[in-house]
């Protein structure tokens, strides 16, 4: 069905992203691609005026070398036809500029039941669907 399926997954949530995982693995066409994305996000400025200067950028760093083994380790469990990428920023916003750039068929996200909070500031799966270039499919 798809070629190319990009499957952000947050590491706080992996038992929900390794379920996407498995349903992406079922949409994948013969010869097709999974492309693993974790965002890490990046501290703003000021919530880092507040910290030690070398600290945030340390943070990002292992976050970024957690996020790399974590998402290495899940694809090799699976057998994912793919590779991992880690990005730093917004999550939705990565994630759609990777699906843009990628010229991704899909990105099937993860969503957790939407609660009061999700409707001021809207979820990470809302905005990609709102957003986002490829077909957005959002597993609960």
């Amino acid at each position: 069905m798809y070629r190319k399926i990009i499957v952000p997954i947050a590491i706080d949530r992996l038992t929900q992203g390794e379920a996407t995982l498995k349903r992406a693995m079922a949409l994948l066409d013969e010869g097709g691609e999974i492309v693993l994305l974790n965002v890490v996000e990046d501290l703003n400025a000021y919530a880092q005026g507040y910290m030690i200067v070398d600290f945030p950028q340390q943070m990002i760093e292992d976050s970024v070398r957690h996020a790399e083994r974590t998402l290495n380790a899940l694809k090799a469990k699976h057998n994912v036809p793919g590779r991992v990428v880690i990005e730093i920023g917004g999550p939705a916003g990565r994630i759609n500029e990777l699906a843009e750039t990628e010229k991704a068929d899909l990105v099937i996200i993860a969503s957790h039941q939407p609660g009061l909070s999700d409707y001021f500031i809207g979820s990470t799966a809302s905005r990609c669907a709102a957003h986002c270039h490829s077909a957005v499919l959002i597993d609960r």
